[in-house]
C-alpha cells in the first residue's frame, strides 16, 4: 500500500511535471509565435507602406504629365481662339487651364512631405500664374474680337521663356520622382524579402509546433479546430472580397452615369448662357427702341413739315421756302447722325482708335443715354475737361459709358440721379483724364467690389444680366492704356471712374456740320467723266443729278452686269474712258467690290469710289482694297470732297508713273 502511494505520488509528480512542462513549452511557443506574429505584422506593414509610396510616386508622375497635357491643350485652344475668334475655343482654353490648376493643386498635396519637390511645385505655380496672366490678356483681346491684338499677345507670350521654365520644372519634378520611385522600389523589394523570411520562419515554427502537438490530443484537437476556423474565415474573406468587388463595380457604374449627366448639364448650361447673352442684347435693343422711334418721328416731322411748307411758299415767298428747306435738310442730317451713332454702338462699324474730345463725345452721346435710363432718372453732365482729348476707340468708349449708365440705372431701381463728370488728373507717369459715372443707388459690398470685373459675374436675378458689362469696361480701359477705379458705399451709391491717358498732341476736331455747310465754290478745275452704278432707280437719278451739279459728266448704270459693256463703249467711242467709277456696294446679282474686281482685271488704272449705307461694309476692308468709301446719306459737299480726293490721287499716281 505504501508503494502504491509512492507510485501514485510519482505519477502525480510526473503528471505535474508533464503539465508544467506542457505549460512551459506552450508558453515558450506562444511567446515565439507572438514574436513572429509581431515581426510578420511589421514586415507586412512595411511592405504595404512601400507599396503606398510607390503608388504616390506614380500618381505624382501621372499628375505632372496631366499638367503638361492640359497646358498644351490650353495653349493650342488659345491659339485657335486668337486666330478664329471662336467662343468654343475660348471655353476650351479656360477649361483646360482650370484643369491644369486642379492637377497642380493635387500635386501640391502629394509632394508636401518632400521639401525639394514641394519647392519645385511652388516655383511651377508662380510660373503658371505669370503665364496665365500673359495668356489671359490674349484671351481677353480675342473675346472682344480683336484678332490682331490677340495674335500679337499670344505670339509675345510664345516668345517668352515662361513656357520653357514650366517645361523644365515639369521635367525636373518627373526626374526627381522617378529617382525617388527607384529608391522606393528598392525598399519595397527589401520589405518583400523581409516579409518572405518572416513567413518562412513562421512556417517552420508552425511545423515544429505541429510535431510537438502530435503527442497531445488536446493540441491536435485544438489544431484541427484552428484549421476549421481558418477555413471558415477564408471562406468569409472570399465572400467579403466578392461583395467588395461587386460594390466597386456598382459604384463605377454610378460614377459613369453621373459623369454623363454632368456633361449633359454642362452642355445645357453653355446653351443657356448663350441664350442669356442673346436675350441681354435683345433687352438692350428693346430699351433703345422707344426713344429712337420718338426721335425719328420728331426728325421726320421736321422733314415732312419743312418740305410741305417749302412747297407752299416756293412760288411767292422763295426766302421762306429756302428757310423751310434748310429746316428739312437739318432734320434729315440729324436722322442720319442718329443712324450712324446707333450703328456705331452696335459695333457694325470697325473699331479704330482715334483722337477723341471726351467732353464733346459725352455731350453728343448723352441723348442716347437719357433714352436708355428712362425719364425717372435725372442725368447731369459736369464736363470739366474742355480741350482735352484721348486717343481711344470712340465707339468702345460710348459702349462702356452706356454699360455703366445701365448698371447705375439698375442699382437705382429706375429712380434717382445720375451724374457724368470729367476732370483732369495727374498720375505718377502721365496726365490722365477721369470720366466718372456717379449714381445714388444701393452701392456695393466689399465682396462684390472684389469680383465686379470677373466675366459672367452678376448680382442681378437670373435672366436680367450676363455679367459681361463691367468686364468690357475693364478691357476697354486696359486696351486704351488706362485703368478703372471704383468707390462705393452700401446704401449711398457708387462712383466708377475710367482713367484715360491724355493725348500728348492737341486733338484737331473736325466740325462736320461746318464742312458740309457749303459746297466748294466754283466749278471743278478738271471736269471728270464718271460712271455711276446704282441698282435703286431713285438713288441713281439723285446721284447722277448731284454729280452733274458739281460740274462733272455722269453716265448712269442701273445694273452692275452692264458696267463692263459701258466701259468698253466709252473707250471705243474715243472719249478716253471713265475717270471714276462711282459704285454702290450691295446690289443684286453682283456686288460693287465684285464688279470692280472684274473691271480692274482688264483696266487696272480705273479709279473707284464706293458709296454705301450699310454699316457692316466698313469692316470689309479686304474687299474695298485701297478705294475710298463714302457713307449714305451724303451731302453735295461730302460728294464733292470725295470726288476731289479721288481725282487728286489719280493725278499723283499718273505723275509718279510718268
Amino acid at each position: 500500500m505504501f508503494e502504491r502511494d509512492i507510485d501514485s505520488e510519482t505519477d502525480r509528480r510526473r503528471e505535474r511535471i508533464r503539465f508544467w512542462l506542457t505549460i512551459g513549452v506552450a508558453t515558450v511557443l506562444a511567446g515565439v509565435v507572438a514574436a513572429l506574429v509581431l515581426l510578420l505584422t511589421r514586415a507586412n506593414d512595411d511592405y504595404d507602406r512601400s507599396l503606398g509610396w510607390q503608388a504616390q510616386s506614380l500618381e505624382v508622375i501621372a499628375q505632372t504629365r496631366s499638367v503638361d497635357a492640359a497646358l498644351a491643350r490650353a495653349e493650342a485652344a488659345l491659339g485657335r481662339f486668337a486666330v478664329g475668334l471662336q467662343k468654343k475655343d475660348g471655353r476650351i482654353y479656360e477649361q483646360q487651364w482650370g484643369r491644369a490648376r486642379q492637377f497642380v493643386t493635387q500635386l501640391e498635396r502629394n509632394v508636401r512631405d518632400n521639401p525639394a519637390q514641394a519647392a519645385l511645385v511652388e516655383q511651377l505655380t508662380k510660373e503658371m500664374d505669370s503665364r496665365g496672366a500673359q495668356l489671359g490678356d490674349a484671351a481677353l483681346s480675342a473675346n472682344y474680337n480683336q484678332t490682331v491684338a490677340a495674335i500679337s499677345k499670344f505670339y509675345a507670350a510664345g516668345q517668352g521663356d515662361g513656357l520653357v521654365k514650366i517645361d523644365g520644372l515639369l521635367t525636373q519634378i518627373i526626374t526627381n520622382e522617378r529617382a525617388l520611385l527607384r529608391e522606393r522600389n528598392r525598399i519595397a523589394a527589401a520589405d518583400r524579402a523581409n516579409l518572405d523570411q518572416a513567413i518562412l520562419l513562421f512556417s517552420l515554427l508552425g511545423a515544429l509546433a505541429a510535431m510537438l502537438a502530435i503527442g497531445a490530443t488536446f493540441s491536435l484537437i485544438r489544431a484541427e479546430s484552428e484549421r476549421r476556423l481558418a477555413r471558415r474565415e477564408q471562406v468569409a474573406e472570399s465572400d467579403r472580397a466578392m461583395q467588395l468587388e461587386a460594390a466597386v463595380e456598382a459604384r463605377t457604374a454610378e460614377l459613369e452615369q453621373a459623369n454623363v449627366a454632368l456633361r449633359s448639364e454642362m452642355t445645357e448650361r453653355e446653351a443657356a448662357e448663350e441664350q442669356l447673352r442673346q436675350a441681354q442684347k435683345m433687352e438692350a435693343v428693346g430699351q433703345l427702341t422707344g426713344g429712337i422711334a420718338h426721335d425719328f418721328n420728331n426728325m421726320l416731322a421736321v422733314v415732312v413739315g419743312g418740305l410741305e411748307l417749302a412747297e407752299r411758299w416756293l412760288p411767292g415767298e422763295p426766302e421762306k421756302a429756302r428757310r423751310h428747306l434748310a429746316n428739312a435738310l437739318d432734320g434729315a442730317n440729324r436722322a442720319a447722325d442718329l443712324t450712324r451713332r446707333l450703328l456705331a454702338f452696335a459695333r457694325a462699324e470697325p473699331a479704330r482708335p482715334e483722337m477723341t474730345a471726351i467732353d464733346e463725345s459725352i455731350g453728343s452721346f448723352a441723348p442716347l443715354i437719357e433714352r436708355t435710363i428712362g425719364d425717372r432718372i435725372a442725368l447731369t453732365l459736369d464736363l470739366g475737361a474742355d480741350g482735352l482729348a484721348s486717343r481711344i476707340d470712340r465707339q468702345q468708349f460710348e459702349n462702356a459709358l452706356l454699360n455703366l449708365a445701365v448698371n447705375a440705372r439698375d442699382a437705382m431701381n429706375g429712380h434717382g440721379s445720375l451724374m457724368i463728370r470729367t476732370t483732369p488728373r495727374q498720375a505718377a507717369t502721365a496726365a490722365m483724364l477721369a470720366v466718372e459715372v456717379i449714381d445714388t443707388g444701393c452701392g456695393m459690398s466689399p465682396e462684390v467690389r472684389e469680383r465686379v470685373f470677373d466675366p459672367f459675374y452678376t448680382t442681378k436675378p437670373a435672366g436680367q444680366g450676363t455679367g459681361l458689362g463691367m468686364s468690357q469696361v475693364f478691357a476697354f480701359c486696359r486696351q486704351s492704356g488706362g485703368e478703372v477705379q471704383i468707390a462705393s458705399t452700401e446704401g449711398e451709391g457708387t462712383t466708377v471712374a475710367m482713367l484715360l491717358p491724355v493725348a500728348s498732341a492737341p486733338c484737331d476736331i473736325i466740325d462736320e456740320a461746318a464742312t458740309d455747310a457749303a459746297v466748294t465754290a466754283g466749278p471743278p478745275a478738271h471736269a471728270l467723266t464718271i460712271l455711276v452704278v446704282e441698282d435703286d432707280a431713285r438713288v441713281l437719278a439723285a446721284t447722277v443729278d448731284a454729280v452733274r451739279e458739281l460740274g462733272h459728266r455722269a453716265v448712269a448704270c442701273g445694273n452692275p452686269l452692264e458696267a463692263e459693256a459701258l466701259v468698253e463703249a466709252q473707250l471705243a467711242g474715243g472719249q478716253g474712258g471713265f475717270d471714276l467709277i462711282l459704285s454702290d456696294v450691295l446690289m443684286p446679282e453682283l456686288t460693287g467690290p465684285e464688279m470692280v474686281a472684274r473691271l480692274t482685271q482688264r483696266w487696272p488704272a480705273l479709279s473707284v469710289l464706293f458709296v454705301t449705307g450699310y454699316a457692316g461694309d466698313a469692316s470689309q476692308e479686304a474687299a474695298f482694297g485701297d478705294h475710298d468709301v463714302l457713307r449714305k446719306p451724303f451731302t453735295l459737299a461730302a460728294l464733292d470732297q470725295a470726288i476731289r480726293r479721288t481725282g487728286e490721287a489719280r493725278r499723283e499716281t499718273r505723275q509718279l508713273a510718268d
